[in-house]
């Protein structure tokens, strides 16, 4: 079925008129495309966690500390903070769909990698490759996603892709301590590889849209629109100049500190404060990142809901879910203890995730459609360097000096500064929302 088109007068050059319900493609191919971006994103995170289920056996072969260990994730952070911009602007002006199964290779392949490591020092390297090959991923996914969907499903469609980061780390952390606990954890590592490099073969046979001109539009003296061709310059005030993407930036990167430092150490939390094996402690803290597949579906639904009743909608109910998330992680860890510790741990893998697909959103919806992988390859940027490398690390510290139960008790005012920093963007979304261009979008 062929695109349709009609020409709008005013300051938007062009208005695209979408077939099927607003579907760039059609309907059934679009949920193809998605089932397989969905699988790829369960796969990266499974090979990115599924080591924090095998720390207890490393540590007993190489003798490693709990920083070092938070290394080991922190490792996949810095490789992705240093190539995802590069790879962004190379996925932006070429294509998604084959960025992103090179970038699914080459992830699959070094996870495969770590299974033959002789040592720290070896395994850390396989880790920081895996990270290579993640760096261009969320972004090419995400624009990919906020091209093929219509644009007030936005946020839920996000919702339903990221599910698949909680789905991908509670398998791998459940799965990863089993399969160590009966083969060891080398075979843990090489075996949950194998099917990530599948999916990724086949993302090389699906249908991406054109790559999408850097015309922006411009009032002459006159008053009329003109377009031209965008600078550097113009680049470079697309994203310092939009107050609410600079603030999702850096309440992406409170939320992401906290949230990654969970992922790492709260199996570790249970072993040692509960006294209970790693395989049946790695079960009981994957449930909780588990339950995000509730948070974050839910929170793209409720986020694309507020936008149809106020403007800023989506930054309003981010901020109040990573609000939620203080509260509840706080009471768990500082106040409460056993089955009611446990109940607000639970509540909180629920809205920790809440706030994903709203900020997602948001990155896509106030820039040019030509920049939107680049503009979420800023926001992976600025959730590593400030969120998820610092959290794993910022955790492992403080329990090598005072204890896991110290360090998971500071850990939630992370999402309070994410809160405040989301909320303060709200009061910029309406004009930046207003002045990001349009454009037209072609399928291949």
């Amino acid at each position: 079925m062929k695109e349709g088109f009609i020409v709008v007068q005013g300051e938007r050059p062009m208005a695209h008129i979408r077939y099927d319900g607003g579907y760039l493609v059609s309907k059934g191919y679009t949920h193809y495309i998605f089932v397989l971006l969905f699988l790829l994103y369960m796969f990266d995170w499974l090979d990115r966690m599924v080591v924090v289920s095998l720390f207890p056996f490393i540590k007993a072969d190489w003798g490693l500390t709990d920083t070092q260990c938070g290394m080991l994730i922190s490792a996949v952070s810095w490789s992705i903070v240093v190539l995802t911009f590069p790879v962004s602007v190379f996925i932006d002006r070429w294509s998604r769909k084959k960025s992103i199964g090179l970038m699914a290779l080459l992830w699959s392949l070094a996870t495969a990698a770590c299974a033959f490591t002789r040592n720290y020092v070896q395994l850390f390297a396989a880790r920081t490759v895996i990270g290579v090959g993640e760096a261009g991923y969320a972004p090419g996914g995400t624009a990919m996603i906020s091209a093929l969907f219509p644009e007030k499903k936005r946020a839920k469609i996000m919702g339903l892709w990221n599910a698949s980061i909680p789905l991908g780390s509670a398998i791998g952390i459940a799965v990863g301590g089993l399969i160590a606990e009966q083969l060891g954890w080398r075979h843990a590592l090489g075996l949950v590889a194998l099917p990530g490099m599948v999916v990724a073969v086949l993302m090389f046979r699906v249908r991406d849209y054109k790559s999408v001109e850097l015309i922006r539009t411009t009032k002459d003296p006159t008053g009329m629109g003109e377009q031209k061709r965008m600078k550097s310059e113009d680049m470079v005030r697309e994203f310092t100049r939009t107050p609410s993407l600079l603030f999702t930036y850096l309440g992406f990167a409170g939320s992401m500190f906290a949230n990654t430092a969970l992922l790492t150490w709260l199996p570790t939390y249970f072993h040692r404060m509960d006294q209970i094996p790693m395989s049946r402690a790695g079960v009981k803290g994957g449930l909780v990142m588990l339950l995000a597949i509730v948070g974050a579906p839910l929170g793209g639904y409720l986020a694309d809901k507020w936008l149809q009743r106020r403007i800023n909608g989506r930054l309003l109910f981010v901020a109040l879910s990573s609000a939620t998330s203080c509260v509840l992680m706080f009471a768990a860890f500082a106040l409460f203890s056993g089955l009611s510790q446990y109940a607000c741990l639970l509540l909180g893998g629920v809205s920790a995730a809440a706030f994903v697909p709203g900020a997602a959103a948001v990155t896509q919806d106030v820039v040019h459609p030509g920049l939107r992988a680049i503009s979420y390859s800023f926001c992976v940027i600025i959730q590593h360097i400030l969120g998820s490398a610092l959290g794993p690390i910022f955790v492992g510290n403080i329990s090598d000096r005072y204890g896991i139960d110290v360090a998971m008790t500071i850990l939630p005012f992370a999402y309070l500064v994410a809160a405040g920093m989301f909320f303060s963007g709200s009061f910029f979304y309406n004009h930046d929302l207003e002045k990001a261009e349009k454009a037209v979008l072609e399928i291949e």
